[in-house]
This record gives C-alpha cells, structure tokens and sequence, in this order.
C-alpha cells in the first residue's frame, strides 16, 4: 500500500544506518564506557536542536510520566552499549551484532514469566531453531582444526544474550514512553514529538554510562585518542544514535511488530557484511550458517506474531475503540496493537514490581 511505503522506507534507512553501530566501536578502539559516552553526548546537541524545531512546529511536549520513562530507557542503553562493547571484543562486531536479535524470545519470554502468556506457537518452533544457531556462532560445534572466529566465542554469545535482554527492555521502555497520543484526539491535534523522546534516552543514557564508567573505573582512552577516536564516536552518534533511530521511531508505531522485525532484520545482516569489508572480519562457515539460522528464527518468530495480532487489532478498529483509528500512525496498528499492549502490560508489572506500586495506578 502506498501510505505503507514512507515508514517501511524509514525502517530500512534506520535499520541500515544501525547496522554500522557495532564497525564503528570497533573502529574508535577506545573502553567500553567511553563508546557508551561519547555516542550519547555527540547527539544530545542535534537531538537538542530537533525537539527545539519540534515545538515551534507546533509539536507538543513530552509529559513528565513519558519524560521519565524515556530516561529510564536511557539507563538500559547505556548498560546495553557497555556490555555489547565487551561482547563485540569477545566475538566480532558482526556476529555481536546477530546474537542481540535474541530479543523477539527475551520479549514473550518476560511475557510469559511476569504476565502468564504462553507463548505462540510460531515462536515456540523459531525457539530451537534460534537456540542451534547460538551454538553454532559460539564455536560450540566446532570439531578438529576448525577454528571459531573470536578470541572468546562462547562468552561473546553469553555477553550478547545480556545484551539481548537488556536491549529488548530498551525498546520496550522507549516504545512506551512514545505513547502520548490520548483517547478521542484527532489528527488535526497537535503533532506528536519524534526527536524528544529520544532526547531524553540519550540524555539518560549519557549519565548513566558516566556513573558506570567511575563505578567500573572504566576511562580508558585507547591507543588512537584523541582525533581519530572522538571522530569515530561523532559518526557513531549522528548515523546511530541521531539518524538510525530517529527513522526507527517514526517508523516503529506505523509498522506491525511482526513487520518491523523483519525489516530490522537488515542490521544485522549490513553488520556482518560490513565486519566482513571494513574490519576483516572472518567468522567459520559453520558460524554463518548460525547467522543463517538464527536470522531464520526470527523472521519465523515475528512472522507468527504479525498474523496472530493482526486479527485482534482489527476488531478493535472494527468496534471503534478510541485511539485505534486508520489515520493515527501510533499505538494501534493493524499488526501491532497486541502486541505493543502486551509491552505496555510488561513495563507496567516491571514498574510495580520495582516502585512497590500498584499496576492499577499507571493510566
């Protein structure tokens, strides 16, 4: 459908400029709360200039209940990006990279743990498949003189499953926070905010990759500080943290979750290609058929998902639910209401579980 192809273009466009996030910390060669730092304080100036252009143009600001839960995000990626940096040392950028999309199980695993979901039957067929092609990237086939890629293969794959968990709370702590639009506002309301919301993960982030680098007594400049690594971070920053996922949220609440998983889908594989070109990067051929088969399982896990969620979404158009309309672009997509309402529901139980409030109380 034509109204379908600026958001899938910007999912894309998002998806491939991700994709050079893990070359790049690579390339800057500098310690791991460094990477974080840097890459959050280099966007918070643009991202700053952005909400600016957004509320002149008529953008509305951000409440303080979505304010806060974009800063607490923020606290995810900052932990997301240090641990990925190790997992990256450990195994590669590219196969570093793959292993973070473990996210489609860690998602209906909390889920299944915190709400009481079971989970679907695509994803519980996409499991096992998943499952082999970690073996497979962590070296843990490998037989007689074949080699794994990495100096530490299967504690690169234990890093980058903390990573996939941290990582899936992001994006659902981010996601919530995007939700603003309130029940019975038409779209000749005031526009939602874009840049704001990712102004303050990456505000949040930025402290918390500062505490976590005094804590861990972490400030190691590396080898190439200053110029060539400050230039590697401000690249990393603009292309990531700035362009990469200012497309992913536009096009996030537009998309069907199943959808956007499978167009996320291009990150991983850009990275590993690019590790391959830029770096010199060569995992075994049993490891890349892990790649194969890990990238398989998701797009069986999300595809299963988009289907089922579908259906719902389209009774509650059907029956005139307020905020789920074809013209709204957010929360109430024909593919992800459900699913985006089992993430609300999660954050939800997370938040009570560590407030000691009751869910009930969150609106």
């Amino acid at each position: 459908m034509p109204a379908r192809t600026t958001p899938i273009a910007a999912a894309i466009g998002g998806a491939a400029c991700i994709s050079s996030s893990a070359v790049l910390m690579r390339l800057a060669s500098t310690s791991a709360s460094i990477t974080a730092l840097g890459r959050c304080v280099f966007a918070l100036p643009l991202l700053g200039a952005l909400v600016i252009y957004e509320r002149r143009h008529g953008a509305r600001a951000l409440p303080v209940r979505s304010r806060w839960l974009a800063r607490l995000a923020g606290v995810f990626l900052a932990a997301d990006l240090i641990v990925w940096s190790h997992a990256i040392n450990a195994i590669g950028a590219g196969l570093g990279t793959v292993v973070t999309n473990l996210e489609v199980l860690i998602i209906s695993l909390m889920a299944w743990l915190i709400l009481g979901e079971r989970p679907r039957r695509s994803l519980v067929l996409a499991s096992p498949v998943m499952l082999a092609g970690l073996i497979l990237v962590g070296g843990l086939a490998h037989l007689g003189s074949t080699r794994a890629y990495g100096t530490d293969p299967p504690l690169g794959v234990g890093l980058g499953v903390a990573v996939a968990f941290l990582y899936a709370i992001y994006i659902l702590t981010l996601r919530q926070a995007t939700f603003t639009r309130v029940a019975g506002e038409t779209a000749g309301g005031p526009r939602t905010a874009v840049a704001a919301p990712l102004f303050e993960a990456t505000l949040g982030g930025a402290a918390t990759a500062a505490l976590l680098g005094l804590v861990l007594h972490d400030f190691r400049l590396g080898p190439s500080w200053p110029w060539p690594t400050l230039g590697w971070l401000a690249l990393l920053a603009l292309t990531s943290q700035v362009i990469g996922w200012l497309l992913i949220t536009v096009s996030m609440p537009r998309l069907p979750a199943g959808m956007i998983g499978a167009l996320l889908l291009v990150q991983p594989a850009g990275s590993v290609a690019l590790s391959y070109a830029v770096l010199g990067e060569r995992p075994s051929a049993l490891q890349l058929a892990g790649v194969v088969l890990i990238l398989f399982g998701v797009l069986v896990a999300v595809g299963g998902r988009a289907q089922t969620t579908a259906a719902a979404a389209d009774e509650l158009m059907a029956a005139g639910t307020p905020g789920v309309g074809a013209d709204e672009g957010t929360l109430a997509d024909a593919g992800g209401a459900g699913y985006w309402r089992r993430s609300t529901r999660i954050i939800r139980h997370a938040s009570a579980a560590s407030t000691g409030e009751s869910a009930s109380k969150s609106p």
